[in-house]
C-alpha cells in the first residue's frame, strides 16, 4: 500500500498578502490523502438545463435507430465527440402541456395546460433542487437567458412565480467573480438581517395566534413555521457567503453583444461564464433560456428547401456551441474526474415541431452527470413517455430523495447511473 505524506489543505484556505485576501478553487490537496482513491464519488453533482424556445427541425435531430448503434443525424454529428457521454431521447413529452409557444414556460415544470386562462405554473426542477442543496454554494441557483426582450426564464418558485434571469454575460461574470466593496457587503448583510428580523416577528405573532386555532389550522400553521425556518436558514447561509471572498479566475470579463441575430455567439459567451461558475463551485444548479424568436418566421418553413437550409444553418450552429461547452467540461479536471462527469447537461426544446406548433415528441438529450450513456432511448411517438420521469432521475442523481416530480412518477426507463 502506498501512503501519501502530502499535507492536507483545508478547502477554506485563503491567500493573504498586503491586506488582500484571495479564495482558492477546489484542489486535490483539499481532499485527505486516504480519500483520493475514492474522490470522484465525493465530488458535488451539478445540473445545467438549457432550452431553446423555437424548436428544432426534428428529422435533423432524431436518429432512426434505437439503442447504442444509432446513426448520427446532422445535428448530432456536431456532438459526435461526446457520443459516449450522452443519451438521446425521442417519443417523450410533458403530459397535458399544450399551447405551442406557451409551453416554453413549462419545460422544467411540466405543469399542464399553460394555454388556458388562469394558468398558474409550479416549481421548476432547478428551484426544487435548490430547496435541498442550494445552500451548499454561494449562489443556490443561477437563472440565465439570452434575450433582448422581456424576462424569459426556465426557473419558477414553488408558488409558480418566474425567477428573473441574468441576461448579460458581463454582469454575470461580475456577479460571480468581482468582490464587492466593504460598504456594499455590509449593506447586503444588513438587508439580510432585517429580513430575518421580520421573520422572527411574524413567527412570534403566529405562535400566539396558534393557541386560538383548531387542530387543522394549527397543522397549517406548523407547515408555515417549517417554511419560515427553512427561509431563515437560507438567509443565514446567504449572510455567511457575503463575508467569504469570491473565487479568482484568470479569464477576462466578456463583452456583451446586443444584436439579437447573434444569438449563437451570445450563447457561447454565456456558456463560457457558466463553465467558470461550475469550475469554481459557485453554483450547482443553472438554467439557460435561449430565445431564438429572431428566426421565428423561418421556423414555419413549409418544407421549402431554401427555408430549411437557412433554418438548419442556424440550428446547426447552436449544436456547435453546445459541443464546445461539453468539450470545455470534459477537458476541465476536478480531482480524478472531469466537470462533465459530475455535471448533468440537459438540452431540449418546448416544441417537437415549431412549424406545426406541436408539443409532442420533444427533442431532448442529456449529457454527462455520471449516467450510462451512449444510446438513443426511443419511446412511442404516438403515446409519449413522460419527460418528467427524466427529472426524477436527475433529482436522485443530485442526491435528493425524490420518488416523483410534477407529472413524473418514477425514474427514466433505460437510463442507469454509472
Amino acid at each position: 500500500m502506498n501512503i501519501s505524506t502530502q499535507k492536507h489543505l483545508s478547502r477554506r484556505t485563503l491567500l493573504r498578502a498586503a491586506g488582500a485576501t484571495i479564495g482558492l478553487p477546489f484542489l486535490e490537496a483539499m481532499l485527505p490523502s486516504f480519500a483520493r482513491a475514492d474522490e470522484a464519488r465525493k465530488l458535488p453533482r451539478r445540473l445545467v438545463a438549457i432550452q431553446t424556445n423555437m424548436g428544432i427541425i426534428p428529422q435533423y435531430f432524431f436518429p432512426e435507430q434505437a439503442g447504442a448503434d444509432y446513426k448520427l443525424t446532422p445535428y448530432l454529428e456536431k456532438l459526435a465527440a461526446h457520443r459516449q457521454q450522452m443519451t438521446i431521447f425521442s417519443g417523450c413529452s410533458h403530459p397535458g402541456v399544450t399551447g405551442g409557444h406557451a409551453a416554453e414556460k413549462c419545460f422544467l415544470t411540466g405543469t399542464p395546460h399553460p394555454d388556458r386562462g388562469g394558468f398558474r405554473n409550479t416549481v421548476s426542477l432547478d428551484q426544487f433542487a435548490a430547496e435541498h442543496i442550494g445552500n451548499e454554494t454561494r449562489f443556490p441557483s443561477l437563472s440565465l437567458a439570452c434575450s433582448n426582450e422581456g424576462g424569459p426564464t426556465l426557473s419558477y418558485t414553488r408558488s409558480g412565480a418566474p425567477v428573473a434571469p441574468d441576461k448579460s454575460p458581463r454582469k454575470l461574470f461580475e456577479k460571480l467573480f468581482v468582490q464587492g466593496k466593504p460598504g456594499e457587503i455590509e449593506a447586503n448583510v444588513e438587508a439580510l438581517r432585517q429580513g430575518r428580523s421580520m421573520l422572527d416577528f411574524v413567527g412570534e405573532q403566529s405562535k400566539r395566534l396558534s393557541k386560538t386555532l383548531s387542530k387543522s389550522d394549527q397543522q397549517r400553521l406548523d407547515q408555515y413555521f417549517t417554511s419560515v425556518r427553512e427561509l431563515e436558514q437560507r438567509m443565514s447561509s446567504a449572510e455567511a457567503w457575503e463575508y467569504k471572498p469570491k473565487p479568482v479566475v484568470q479569464a477576462q470579463p466578456p463583452q456583451d453583444i446586443d444584436d439579437a441575430k447573434e444569438f449563437v455567439q451570445r450563447t457561447r459567451l454565456t456558456l463560457d461564464v457558466v463553465k467558470l461558475a461550475l469550475e469554481t463551485d459557485s453554483s450547482r444548479l443553472i438554467t439557460f433560456f435561449i430565445d431564438t424568436t429572431v428566426i421565428h418566421a423561418i421556423t414555419h418553413h413549409g418544407n421549402r428547401p431554401e427555408a430549411l437550409a437557412e433554418l438548419s444553418e442556424h440550428e446547426s450552429a447552436q449544436f456547435g456551441a453546445l459541443n464546445d461547452f461539453l468539450t470545455q467540461l470534459a477537458t476541465t479536471k476536478e480531482g480524478g474526474s472531469s466537470l462533465l462527469e459530475s455535471t448533468m447537461v440537459l438540452y431540449g426544446t418546448c416544441m417537437g415541431s415549431a412549424s406545426s406548433h406541436s408539443n409532442v415528441n420533444l427533442p431532448a438529450l442529456l449529457a454527462g452527470g455520471g449516467f450510462k450513456h451512449g444510446q438513443h432511448l426511443a419511446f412511442d411517438k404516438t403515446n409519449n413517455y413522460p419527460l418528467t420521469n427524466l427529472y426524477v432521475s436527475i433529482l436522485q442523481r443530485l442526491g435528493i430523495e425524490a420518488g416523483e416530480f410534477s407529472t413524473g412518477k418514477t425514474t427514466m426507463k433505460g437510463l442507469e447511473m454509472a
